[in-house]
């Protein structure tokens, strides 16, 4: 027998809700998904209300909830909208006798240990699926860069764990990143991995490489500077783009070592929709150039997880493994 649930991914811009269903095997299918803008609606009780009241004014009596944020409090708030959820009230409130909380990148993490092979696209190292068995890495940028991992061991288990990799310390390797760094190291006193590795940081990119050439600096927001490099309409802006693929590959690389990976999975709106630039660009050179590791890191299957909804999969692929095993 299947298991119907609402599947919900919460960040700080908008919030998505899709009805799920986990059929007795295992497989997960997802229903069209319905975002909402959290700045719309007080508070998750209005915005659950709102979409319950969308979908014909009932739902399933599960739920899966993917947070931006940490999980394990009596009292969850949001960092960049006002929301709070109280776990020991959501049975009451939302009707769901059963519920699984997740953090937002466990639940890609989930999302890449259970999407079928077609949902990947091959970015380096041998062309041949993730391990069966082993530690796969997850990282994927986005307003910040997040990192998580998955371990999966020969009878068939599978744990997944959320971390806070991407606050590791920066290493530039050249001396345009060398640059980079000196400029955040003026407004930072520690320059983190996210500081070079989300969207928001290919304006200090772009910003730097300007100032090495000498041109004026022009005060265009991130997604000016990401519009104008994709195009190819700005020459510097396409540069910084291709800067911030040499930098995720070495980051990603940094992360599969310290995590012992078997496979790496790259994954976030950001990493699909600049998905043909990673590929022609040095990505993968990065990625593996690690000096006496670098035949260990040409040997790890690296890829990226082209699911539309990874968080919402993820939330219910959390709940299935909680709830339905």
């Amino acid at each position: 027998m299947s298991t119907g649930l609402v599947a919900v991914d919460i960040g700080g811009t908008h919030a998505r809700f899709a009805l799920a269903e986990i059929a007795e095997d295992g497989a997960i299918t997802l229903g069209e998904p319905t975002t909402l803008h959290t700045e719309d609606h007080a508070s998750f009780q209005t915005a659950w209300e709102d979409y319950r009241d969308r979908m014909g004014g009932r739902l399933p009596d599960a739920v899966s909830i993917a947070i931006a944020g940490p999980i394990k409090q009596d009292i969850i708030r949001f960092t960049n909208n006002p929301w709070i959820i109280r776990p020991p009230l959501i049975e009451e409130k939302l009707g769901c006798g059963r519920f699984t909380l997740v953090n937002d990148f466990a639940a890609v993490a989930h999302a890449a240990a259970n999407a079928p092979r077609e949902q990947f696209l091959h970015l380096a190292g041998p062309d041949e699926p993730l391990p069966a068995t082993g530690t796969i890495s997850v990282l994927g940028p986005g307003t910040g860069l997040g990192v998580a991992h998955f371990w999966r061991g020969p009878n068939g288990d599978m744990h997944v764990q959320a971390t806070e990799g991407g606050h590791g310390d920066f290493a530039p390797v050249d001396a345009i990143e060398d640059a980079v760094l000196a400029r955040l190291r003026k407004r930072h006193t520690r320059v983190s991995d996210e500081r070079i590795v989300s969207g928001p940081a290919i304006v200090d990119i772009y910003q730097t490489l300007a100032a090495m050439e000498g041109r004026a600096v022009l005060e265009l927001d991130d997604i000016e500077v990401w519009k104008a490099g994709m195009s190819g309409e700005d020459s510097l802006a396409a540069a910084a783009v291709d800067r911030f693929c040499l930098a995720l590959g070495s980051v990603a690389g940094d992360i599969a070592l310290i995590q012992g990976a078997s496979g790496v999975v790259i994954a976030g709106g950001l990493g699909y929709r600049i998905r043909d630039t990673l590929l022609s660009s040095g990505f993968a050179s990065r990625f593996a150039a690690k000096g006496r590791f670098a035949g260990l890191m040409e040997s790890l299957p690296v890829k990226l997880i082209v699911h539309p909804q990874p968080g919402l999969y993820g939330a219910a692929a959390a709940f299935a493994q909680e709830h339905c095993t």
